[in-house]
């Protein structure tokens, strides 16, 4: 994928191209990045600037029931010099205590697309910098495995013991960007979550020996565009991505395009096999207060 600077001054993708546009399928997007200024306006119903607050859609929003994006972040995310704090998300860091909150945990967090924040800015001018939401395909195998399969590693080799294990994208990020553009906030594209056992000798973690960090890896989708034309094609892709799942007995990968928007259910099934966890109802629309955090919860991380 090809990769400019647009602006001297102010760190920029080249606009995706046509070509990628019209072979795209909705199953090919592992990760992808585009200006956060631009996803607020190709989805206004899932992201509003209110004021201070950047409104995320969540629980009791209206709009389409279990649709959207898992926000990861600290509660705060500058936009063009201006600090906004962020309304609907789920913390970078949690605390797990029982077998409940560990599954409601990794239920919410594989339900929906992941979107982090970064700033990135050019060498050639520290002072100006530039927003952009990195977007994560939980529903693509490729991606889902690496999730899944990392929580399901640290739970085999520290049975009935307290751990850490954090997920990592700094790497697969700061690569994709052309040199001369540094990530200056890349701690905000990791998340972790720590499970705390009511073990009475806890030696492994007491010395930080069960610590695990992921990188994940995959490839990497550029969203960024000026056209109009573009736009309205990438706007449709979103919608399509951020749309609830709906298992099926068939799992049938569908070519997206705009004028062929398929059912809900044909969303990003790419062959997943049946799991319990995608048949029970999504997690994310119930409340976790030790996870999601709102303007009225204060975040003690920020």
């Amino acid at each position: 994928m090809a990769v400019a600077a647009c602006a001297p001054a102010r760190p920029s993708l080249a606009s995706i191209s046509s070509g990628e546009l019209r072979s795209l399928w909705t199953c090919d997007c592992e990760l992808a990045l585009l200006p956060l200024a631009q996803l607020l306006h190709l989805q206004p119903a899932a992201f509003q600037l209110r004021g201070d607050q950047l409104w995320v859609a969540g629980r009791g929003d209206a709009g389409p029931a279990r649709g959207g994006f898992n926000v990861f972040g600290d509660g705060l995310v500058r936009l063009d010099g201006q600090l906004y704090r962020l309304r609907s998300y789920i913390k970078r860091y949690v605390e797990l205590t029982s077998y409940c909150d560990y599954k409601d945990y990794r239920e919410t967090i594989l339900s929906k697309p992941m979107l982090f924040f970064i700033n990135v800015q050019t060498t050639e001018d520290t002072a100006k910098e530039k927003t952009y939401a990195f977007l994560v395909n939980t529903r693509h195998p490729k991606i889902r495995r690496q999730l899944e399969q990392g929580m399901d590693t640290v739970i085999s080799s520290v049975i009935g013991e307290s751990y850490r294990l954090q997920f990592d994208f700094q790497e697969v990020v700061k690569n994709f960007f052309p040199p001369g553009n540094e990530v200056v906030n890349g701690e905000n594209l990791s998340f972790a979550y720590e499970f705390k056992a009511d073990a009475l000798f806890d030696f492994f973690y007491w010395f930080g020996l069960s610590n695990s960090t992921v990188k994940v890896n995959g490839k990497v989708l550029n969203l960024s565009s000026t056209s109009p034309e573009k736009k309205e094609t990438i706007k449709s892709f979103l919608e399509k991505m951020s749309e609830p799942l709906i298992r099926r007995s068939s799992f049938s990968d569908r070519k997206f395009s705009v004028t062929s928007r398929g059912s809900l259910d044909d969303v990003f099934n790419c062959r997943l096999s049946p799991r319990s966890s995608l048949t029970e109802p999504l997690l994310a629309e119930l409340s976790f207060p030790s996870v999601l955090e709102c303007e009225e919860t204060p975040n003690p991380f920020v």
